[in-house]
């Protein structure tokens, strides 16, 4: 790539328009030069460490960095005051980029430090590492974007935010308000250890709802008899899901929180709340498992004579990302490489690995294969994204990049200890750059397009998307708002000033690596 490079140079010396593999290097370059943009992207959104629907800070500098660039922007998105659609240029193709930018409840933890140490105990953090992906295709996006502008290509780039994805709850009201009917390609992406892009049918479908209980309140001693207990109606209904567990499909996961219990042990609770996940390999199944779980929720109410009410608040198909892109993205991924980590680095993964019980072999320094579908029965249950949505709606990849290490627990605070350092930093970098090549492919190649079309209506032959959850459902945007509010003063201490320090563990004070 780098005599790549030479040539584009002569290239554009005299004139002439890159070829699609010049512009590709150019790409390659623009991404590089912007490493401390990227790296100042990655360290502020660590430090707003916002909950789902609550992004408010983060959903603000990232619109604030895209209309710099010249995007157009339309926020509250599909009735969601955090979600935007931010667009550059006009007319065919269309090319999205997407990434999720919310955080996790109790995963505060100070980065570059191997072990447990919050900045807030007990407060968000990003133990997922979604801090991240906003940085790699913004960097992307605005990279592409001068290069279309430039060459006068036409086109348009459209930047998504994934809000909420942890409740995996705006996709589906997206799909629904058509923000992306007229799409022709979806580049999505999402932290990862490895470097690395699939196609086919992964994750489970989903279905996330509340059941509410209603009873009538009386004294716990004086005449316990006069109440109805909502709470008990919550809590066999989840004997009843966990007698039931034993007869159900082995590919199901389902788990659930109590919400609300009541107020104090003397007062019979009248009103009582517990939040299920539903999960299955598929649509059919995940429907079927949430009318069972609803069967049992009503049998619980008929028991201790309440009533019940239920909320759904999101649902998502298992996903299937696109051979034809996963086989350009992957093309693009080998020509980036894995980025080259340095001793600091590779400490601070063996230490928190050492720290977690884990494998101690840092992090990874290869590039993996392009992985082929484990489509049927056999693939086994899992975790869910709602970018399943868009992926059954619109030709869908979704890029995995190198910001975090091997062996830490997801949705755990270990998940957030290299997330706003040099590790986290180079991996967005490596992203930003295969994304940006890969939207180059697809606005200078249309046989990419036609494929990833040709694909996409095999796929969905003879399935059709069908929403899990309710027309004229809202989206659930007040969910986190009372622990956010909570946590934000404290939260906000922490939050990363790129005028003062070069990055946020300059900031903090911490030494890279911090090991025991």
């Amino acid at each position: 790539m780098r005599a790549g490079f030479v040539l584009l140079c002569i290239g554009i010396a005299a004139g002439q328009t890159p070829s699609v593999e010049g512009l590709k290097e150019h790409a390659f370059q623009g991404v590089e030069a912007r490493r401390t943009f990227t790296q100042v992207m990655v360290d502020s959104i660590f430090s707003f460490s916002e909950l789902g629907f609550q992004e408010v800070e983060t959903s603000k500098y990232i619109t604030g960095l895209l209309e710099r660039e010249g995007f157009r922007i339309t926020r509250g998105a599909a009735g969601m005051p955090t979600a935007f659609v931010a667009e550059w240029g006009s007319g065919k193709p269309i090319i999205g980029f997407m990434a999720d930018i919310d955080g996790l409840p109790e995963t505060s933890q100070k980065p570059g430090v191997a072990y447990r140490e919050a900045l807030v105990a007990g407060g968000p953090g990003h133990g997922e590492g979604h801090n991240a992906g906003p940085a790699v295709n913004v960097t992307a996006a605005i990279v592409v974007k001068e290069l279309l502008q430039k060459y006068k290509i036409p086109g348009t780039i459209r930047v998504y935010p994934g809000v909420a994805e942890e409740l995996l709850a705006s996709r589906n009201y997206m799909v629904r308000a058509g923000l992306f009917k007229d799409l022709d390609a979806m580049l999505s992406c999402h932290v990862s250890t490895d470097f690395s892009a699939s196609y086919g049918t992964s994750g489970t479908a989903l279905v996330s709802t509340q059941y509410s209980f209603h009873g009538r309140s009386a004294h716990g001693a004086g005449s316990p008899w006069m109440g109805r207990s909502a709470l008990d109606a919550v809590e066999l209904m989840n004997i009843g899901w966990n007698y039931r567990r034993e007869h159900l499909r082995l590919s199901q996961r389902s788990h659930y929180v109590i919400t609300h219990g009541g107020d104090q042990p003397n007062v019979v609770p009248p009103e009582a709340s517990v939040w299920y996940f539903f999960r299955e390999l598929d649509y059919e199944n995940v429907k079927a498992l949430h009318e069972l779980g609803t069967k049992i929720a009503r049998a619980a109410a008929e028991m201790t004579d309440t009533t019940m009410t239920e909320r759904i608040l999101a649902g998502t198909w298992e996903s299937h990302m696109n051979k034809a892109l996963a086989e350009a993205l992957y093309a693009n991924i080998k020509a980036v490489g894995m980025p080259a980590w340095s001793e600091d680095d590779q400490a601070l993964a063996r230490a928190a690995q050492k720290e977690l019980g884990s494998k101690t072999d840092g992090l990874r320094v290869k590039v993996n294969e392009l992985r082929p579908p484990s489509d049927g029965a056999d693939r086994g249950g899992g975790g869910s994204d709602d970018i399943a949505e868009v992926s059954w709606n619109v030709p869908t990849v979704n890029l995995r990049y190198p910001s975090n290490i091997p062996g830490m627990v997801g949705h755990h605070w270990s998940s957030g200890i290299a997330m706003a350092t040099p590790i986290a930093h180079k991996g967005a970098t490596a992203g930003a750059k295969a994304q940006a090549m890969t939207a180059i492919d697809l606005f200078l190649r249309p046989e990419l397009r036609e494929a990833a079309w040709a694909y996409f209506r095999e796929q969905t032959k003879d399935r059709k998307w069908q929403t899990l959850v309710p027309e004229g459902t809202n989206a659930p945007s007040d969910l986190n708002r009372e622990k956010m509010t909570r946590f934000r003063p404290q939260v906000e201490k922490f939050r990363y000033d790129p005028g003062r320090y070069k990055t946020y563990l300059e900031q903090l004070g911490v030494k890279y690596p911090t090991t025991r």
